[in-house]
């Protein structure tokens, strides 16, 4: 019984040996590609982290990471975004100016870049930089100022000097007077050369052009008065002075002209305004314009008393024939166009009255005749007079 229990062990013992041994074989062959592969995957990932930090070092990573000093920055009006990373990169801000560029292009960054001073490190990253460049400084070397369409040159200091771009209202008016600084623009020189320039209130009313303009926060009142002035050359082109030849007026008659319309109306019935002015002109009629008598009494009345239209005033379109002395606000493009290019309709079927209706809506009413005229100030009149009485006027 012993030998055959020795024999049975015996047995047993080799027949594990080979079990176990077809257990390894058939482990081995199947962790073998996933140790290689596992160790393939260690490869390439040290080549790839090796080469990502080589272009790290070359083009994404901060200069220093460890250099906090603050360097000074400034982006000026105007400059592209190629131009201010290509300035970071030579300031050794970047290690790339194009890496930035494309990165900001790719977050829609690229248009959001804002002039200012700014304080930066070598240790920034690009996220870092570009965030600051498009957050701004809170200090801008730039500002924008807004030019309304019917603003007078007393409604413009007035902005100005609550902007602080000008020391007063004062020395807005005495600039807008300032022949010897001004006349040497060809539509000041032609306002110069008129027989009443000295019956007007301001020399340069009516040519500082409503528009959006950027300027620098430490730009003086005279180069800011410039920069509208010019702005003239761009709304008041060669065919407008082409069609005001044709109709035989002056560039200062047709500002003069679409300042009336300017504050006369809304956008919509500036020709239909043009064209009852226009009749009236050729009619030798006075243009009994309120707004030429507003600006000469400073007044905001619209119920005008007999009294205030009788005012003593070269402005005064009712007891004077004719445009007034001079333009009474800024026009815009399309009071100017109105008023080279009237209504045609209007002007064959001689309309030669208006009057407004709704005070707070700005509607017109347009008349032939006198009589129909008359009849509908009276039916308006009282929506003026209690309009005024609201404001307090």
């Amino acid at each position: 019984m012993k030998k055959r229990r020795k024999r049975y062990d015996h047995q047993t013992l080799q027949q594990e040996r080979m079990y176990g041994f077809f257990w390894y074989d058939w482990l081995w062959k199947l962790s073998r590609p996933l140790l290689v592969g596992l160790a393939a995957c260690v490869l390439v990932g040290g080549v790839l982290l090796t080469g990502w930090q080589a272009l790290g070092e070359k083009f994404f990573f901060p200069v220093d990471e460890n250099d906090q000093t603050p360097v000074e920055f400034i982006v000026e009006s105007g400059s592209s975004l190629t131009s201010v990373t290509q300035k970071l990169y030579e300031q050794g801000l970047v290690r790339n100016a194009a890496v930035l560029k494309y990165y900001m292009d790719f977050q829609g960054m690229s248009q959001k870049v804002q002039t200012g001073e700014y304080t930066l490190t070598r240790a920034m990253t690009l996220r870092e930089i570009s965030q600051q460049l498009t957050a701004g400084d809170g200090n801008p070397i730039t500002m924008n100022i807004t030019i309304i369409p019917g603003w007078d040159v007393e409604d413009i200091a007035a902005y100005l000097t609550r902007l602080g771009v000008a020391s007063s209202e004062q020395a807005v008016y005495d600039l807008c007077n300032d022949a010897e600084t001004f006349g040497a623009y060809y539509y000041i020189a032609d306002v110069l050369a008129t027989e009443d320039v000295q019956e007007r209130t301001y020399l340069l009313e009516g040519y500082l052009a409503p528009d959006t303009y950027e300027i620098y926060t430490t730009a003086t009142l005279d180069s800011v008065i410039k920069k509208l002035l010019s702005q003239v050359e761009s709304v008041y082109d060669a065919s407008c002075h082409d069609r005001a030849q044709e109709l035989g007026m002056t560039m200062d008659e047709v500002i003069t002209l679409a300042s009336m319309i300017e504050k006369e109306a809304k956008t919509e019935d500036f020709a239909k305004v043009s064209a009852v002015f226009h009749n009236r002109l050729a009619e030798g009629m006075t243009l009994g314009s309120d707004v030429t008598v507003q600006y000469a009494t400073h007044s905001e009345k619209m119920a005008l008393t007999s009294e205030e239209t009788g005012v003593d005033s070269p402005y005064n379109t009712y007891i004077n024939p004719g445009l007034p002395v001079g333009p009474i606000c800024s026009p815009s493009k399309a009071a100017i166009t109105a008023a080279l290019y009237p209504d045609e309709t209007f002007v064959n079927e001689k309309y030669l009255y208006f009057c407004s209706t709704s005070p707070e809506e700005g509607t017109l009413y347009f008349s032939k005749t006198l009589e129909e005229h008359e009849a509908a100030v009276a039916i308006y009149r009282p929506l003026w007079e209690a309009y005024d009485q609201e404001r307090g006027i």
